[in-house]
């Protein structure tokens, strides 16, 4: 029996890898990791087995972790990202574990940003290790623009301050499918740069437009002009980690071709003018 465990099962992208894991290998052979006990009824009620573990205490790792041959390492929240990663690492080579499938970030070994870094050392920590790895270096989940969607139907205007450089944008259930794929087969390649087709933000704006039948105009701003524009539909905290990712976009960081995504999904990603009305769905905004 191969026994395969989800970490952050109790958020979006480890419920959406548990349903895939769900159609790819028995229930019973599933297991979903969380920190807070008070969220484990969720995930237990959809019929996987839930064990407590935070990425801050290595004992409770140590305890999860046992029996689990395959981990889907979903990466915690920035902060004290590196000794939490650490800790997993050490707990699945202590307790065994044959095989890790990472979210990491597009490019992070060629780029240098606030997310890269820690992802670096991750994947450094992995290597290290001698557990036989996927790094699954994901570009950028279209849910993360669901912001300036929001600004757009409402002003005509999606604003961005990057320039003509591309995203690979794809739905997280997308990379979540993915990564379960990846975490069943583990024969995958050491490391799988998930990407969409290179898009720019004047072509979102056109799927915007598609999408919702309302004109959409793709405005670029400068730095400033994008904080002011954003100063009432968002914290002042959320409209500068917005305006850091902005920045790496414009530097290029999240400018990848590559075959990988289609190659783990064995199939084509959704076209862009649907993702978007997936996440306007999703978003009440349709």
């Amino acid at each position: 029996m191969m026994r395969y465990m989800v970490t952050g099962a109790s958020g979006g992208f480890g419920g959406y890898a548990l349903d895939w894991l769900r159609r790819l290998a028995p229930e019973d052979d599933i297991v979903g990791l969380i920190r807070d006990p008070r969220k484990a009824a969720k995930v237990e009620s959809k019929g996987f087995e839930v064990r407590i573990g935070d990425y801050g205490d290595i004992d409770s790792l140590m305890s999860a972790f046992g029996g689990v041959d395959r981990l889907l390492f979903i990466s915690g929240a920035p902060g004290n990202r590196r000794s939490e990663h650490a800790h997993v690492v050490e707990a699945a080579k202590r307790r065994g574990v044959s095989f890790i499938a990472y979210t990491s970030l597009a490019q992070a070994d060629l780029v240098h940003n606030m997310l890269s870094t820690d992802h670096v050392f991750t994947e450094a920590k992995i290597l290290q290790s001698g557990i036989p790895h996927t790094f699954l270096r994901n570009n950028w989940y279209l849910e993360n623009e669901a912001l300036l969607f929001r600004h757009a139907l409402k002003t005509g205007r999606l604003i961005y301050m990057s320039d003509e450089a591309t995203v690979g944008w794809a739905l997280k259930r997308e990379y979540a499918e993915a990564a379960a794929r990846v975490l069943i087969s583990g024969n995958e390649p050491e490391v799988m740069e998930l990407s969409a087709d290179p898009t720019r933000y004047g072509e979102l704006a056109q799927a915007l437009e598609a999408a919702t039948g309302k004109a959409i105009e793709a405005v670029d701003l400068d730095e400033e002009q994008f904080v002011e524009a954003l100063r009432d539909d968002a914290s002042e905290q959320t409209v500068q980690g917005m305006v850091e990712v902005q920045r790496l976009i414009a530097h290029g960081d999240l400018e990848v071709e590559s075959d990988d995504f289609t190659l783990a999904l064995g199939h084509s990603l959704l076209g862009l003018e649907d993702a978007v009305k997936e996440v306007l769905s999703k978003q009440h905004l349709l």
